[in-house]
């Protein structure tokens, strides 16, 4: 049953995978809110566990940095493992003058520099979109739990280090884009493609316009309400 990236047998993976960026962050919500948390993956230290939460079988498996990584992970977890949705759970760079450090934002969609739509040969662009309803779901667990969620469009960035500077930032928040970080679209994009659910969950870990910034500690342990809206969002699409 292994895949060339990960070496989980067949069924060890939940219906609803949670996918960090960061490993370490991985073991961290399988240690802090799952039951019972098995390894299931640890190729490349691209920690996978699963366990149980609130007895609902759930999955948490890192993605790594950027399109092209998650891009891998998510269809070898789509395609060969039986996975209907994966909930990306990360930090993103504030575009908009309307979010503070530590707000959630749950992206619609994802605007994208990326070329990773080019392989699929489409006659004009294509919109990388969140499936409705995980996140019309995702946003009710947010009501649920008494948590402010934003929702609007992500940026999701082939470069970290842009030598356009602030002045290309600007121009995606005049767009009314609210966010920028990494994976969004490769995952929406491979998704789409398989017939597959997913949402991107983010909390604004600094802000692009104000040189805000949180530590690399606080983004893998402190941003715990969008994990436990993942957790819950994940509990009711177990039953969809």
């Amino acid at each position: 049953m292994a895949t060339p990236h990960i070496s989980a047998k067949e069924g060890e993976f939940a219906k609803t995978v949670l996918m960090p960026g960061d490993p370490l962050r991985a073991k961290f919500i399988a240690e802090t809110f799952l039951e019972n948390p098995v390894l299931v993956n640890n190729v490349r230290g691209i920690q996978g566990y699963t366990g149980t939460y609130k007895g609902t079988r759930v999955s948490v498996m890192a993605s790594g940095m950027g399109i092209p990584s998650i891009g891998i992970y998510s269809y070898e977890l789509y395609s060969f493992y039986g996975v209907e949705n994966i909930i990306r759970i990360g930090s993103a760079g504030a575009l908009s003058e309307k979010l503070k450090l530590r707000d959630i934002v749950a992206g619609i969609g994802a605007n994208t520099n990326s070329n990773f739509a080019h392989q699929y040969g489409l006659p004009g662009m294509i919109a990388p979109t969140a499936d409705y309803e995980l996140l019309s779901t995702a946003v009710s667990a947010a009501e649920g739990l008494g948590i402010d969620l934003k929702v609007g469009n992500l940026l999701s960035s082939d470069v970290f280090y842009d030598d356009a500077g602030l002045d290309a930032s600007a121009k995606w928040g005049k767009m009314g884009t609210l966010a920028v970080e990494m994976e969004a679209a490769g995952l929406y994009l491979t998704a789409m493609r398989l017939g597959k659910r997913a949402l991107a969950l983010v909390t604004i870990s600094d802000h692009i316009l104000t040189g805000e910034e949180t530590t690399s500690e606080e983004r893998q342990t402190t941003f715990t309400q969008m994990m436990e809206i993942a957790l819950e969002t994940a509990i009711q699409m177990d039953s969809k």
